[in-house]
């Protein structure tokens, strides 16, 4: 499948910005299932951004805005050529050990709750993803999908206590009970094509663990499923602020609103040609 992205991010302050900093992962991997055909990412003084590799092998690029502004736009915009791999991805160079993705934070600590959710992972190796797989209907029989009852900062063990939250919280009550039986886990932040064919969310997210026999699989406890070609993924991290595709630090602009924009759609096969 090959789905074309659209996505815009506006920032908007009651008083102008005086300086700021922003790391953009904003570009998508090349990886099994997933080849990038056309990217590009539009914001004042991206011609002079530093880039590099972060820890855990994202791009990044560091952009730098000195001008007084009181409105940011950034646009980002591209083709990938995607293929149903049923979320397997394997074992693409990383220049983090795998070790790193048993680390908790405080996004992803574990309870007793969180712990006993764990246990129902526990299988022998060759059976080690249907154990995944009931761990993901555990945590979606738990926690309702309901946006607006928690927000940016809400840990894995708040969400679980709640009974509700949206992708981002289930990823990480996810993450944390892999965690809590030794099994390496990471967050996914990305892009999918909606079922009418066109939208996303913004900043979908998902989990990815490490099985001994499959490498990385992934998981959108959401949604109920493994990734399929209807998946962009984007950027990965140890919780949802690692795997931020957007991140900064600025002098004034007191008042920030913030607007995101994503559409997500097929290319028909006249446009492919």
């Amino acid at each position: 499948m090959r789905l074309s992205v659209r996505h815009v991010t506006r920032y908007r302050y009651d008083h102008p910005l005086a300086h700021m900093v922003q790391q953009l992962r904003l570009t998508p991997p090349n990886l099994v299932g997933q080849k990038v055909v056309a990217w590009t990412i539009d914001v004042p003084g991206y011609d002079r951004a530093a880039h590099y590799i972060d820890a855990f092998g994202n791009p990044v690029a560091i952009v730098s805005h000195r001008e007084a502004m009181s409105e940011l736009t950034i646009t980002v915009e591209g083709v990938v050529e995607t293929q149903d791999q049923a979320g397997v991805i394997g074992f693409p160079p990383s220049p983090t050990p795998d070790n790193v993705f048993l680390r908790y934070t405080p996004l992803t600590k574990a309870n007793p709750a969180i712990r006993r959710l764990g246990a129902l992972a526990e299988r022998s190796e060759a059976d080690a993803i249907s154990g995944f797989h009931d761990l993901m209907q555990a945590i979606r029989d738990k926690v309702a999908y309901r946006t607006g009852v928690t927000e940016v900062h809400t840990a894995a063990v708040d969400a679980l206590n709640a009974g509700e939250g949206v992708c981002q919280d289930h990823a990480h009550i996810f993450i944390a009970a892999a965690r809590s039986i030794g099994v390496p886990a990471r967050y996914i932040s990305g892009y999918m094509l909606l079922d009418d064919g066109q939208g996303s969310e913004a900043h979908h997210a998902w989990a990815e663990v490490l099985l001994p026999q499959l490498g990385w699989v992934g998981f959108d406890i959401s949604n109920g499923m493994c990734p399929t070609d209807r998946y962009i993924r984007l950027t990965c991290g140890l919780d949802s602020r690692s795997a931020a595709p957007i991140r900064g630090i600025r002098t004034g602009g007191s008042g920030e609103n913030m607007d995101v924009e994503v559409a997500v759609s097929q290319e028909s096969q006249q446009a492919q040609q």
